[in-house]
């Protein structure tokens, strides 16, 4: 092994090794679609959740949305990909709630 390459393969090393527990701790986006009686409303939103999805991404949303007085109806996906543009101008406001 040449010097050069002697010196500079445990920085590179170390390089990959920060980056890789970042890449396995994407973040999570569950998209959601939710209700309210008083006054009537329907909402489609999407939920950030920082580090890996959770197991009970319902309750996560649910969490959430209930001080609005908003009602999880379903969960639609729950996904590591951020969101498209056409889904982020579908949740407006409740987008990132």
């Amino acid at each position: 092994m040449s010097p050069v390459l002697s010196r500079l393969l445990p920085g590179v090393l170390l390089v990959f090794a920060l980056a890789l527990p970042g890449a396995a701790a994407a973040d999570c986006y569950v998209h959601y679609k939710a209700k309210r009686s008083a006054p009537y409303g329907l909402h489609y939103g999407i939920v950030r959740v920082y580090g890996s999805c959770p197991s009970n991404p319902a309750g996560v949303v649910q969490s959430r949305i209930s001080s609005g007085g908003w009602s999880l109806l379903n969960v639609v996906k729950v996904t590591t990909a951020p969101p498209s543009p056409s889904e982020v101008s579908s949740a407006g406001s409740n987008y990132y709630r």
